[in-house]
């Protein structure tokens, strides 16, 4: 039997267990899991948040993080501005970047989401509204979502990593993890 390990990564914490700033592990995976043999499967930037799975299954974590397995990630973007139906469906056929063509991704509008607090926050800018919307992918280029979001003219200011699949973040605070048996 494989361990899976759901843990809402906070903001400011790398996806790994070692190579903290200057040796630190303090903002690593290894502050807030204490378990032997698991690994992350797929990252999530030290300035995102939300869900990570790890896993001691080098298969399962393969099938989780590789894109051609197609596994769906939903993240719940504070953008800067409002979005309006051009820019989602610019999103949802897929945004030119650098590196190629993004895939297709579902977007929508959001009402603002119940989340966590976020330490430190995000910037207020009292002339400048900001919005959320949700982003899933089913592929992972480096910081594809922020850059998506930034092609179409909304910056992202908060990314919330919500699910991975069947997996999602509900009932976990920062920091904190749950494990299931699969």
């Amino acid at each position: 039997m494989s361990r899976l390990i759901l843990l809402n990564k906070p903001f400011g914490v790398q996806s790994q267990f070692s190579g903290g700033a200057g040796g630190d592990a303090h903002d690593t995976l290894a502050s807030f899991v204490d378990v032997p043999g698991v690994y992350p499967a797929g990252r999530l930037d030290k300035d995102s948040e939300g869900l990570l799975l790890l896993t001691d299954d080098g298969v399962l974590q393969s099938r989780i993080a590789e894109p051609r397995y197609k596994v769906e990630k939903t993240y719940l973007a504070q953008v800067e501005g409002e979005p309006d139906e051009g820019a989602l469906l610019a999103l949802r056929r897929g945004v030119k970047m650098k590196d190629g063509m993004t895939k297709p991704a579902k977007a929508e509008r959001l009402d603002p989401p119940e989340l966590w607090d976020r330490d430190p926050p995000i910037r207020f800018r009292k002339n400048v509204p900001d919005s959320w919307i949700s982003l899933t992918i089913s592929e992972g280029k480096n910081r594809q979502v922020r850059r998506m979001t930034a092609a179409v003219g909304f910056p992202t200011l908060r990314l919330v990593r919500w699910s991975v699949g069947e997996w999602t973040a509900e009932g976990l605070a920062p920091g904190e993890w749950r494990e299931l048996q699969v």
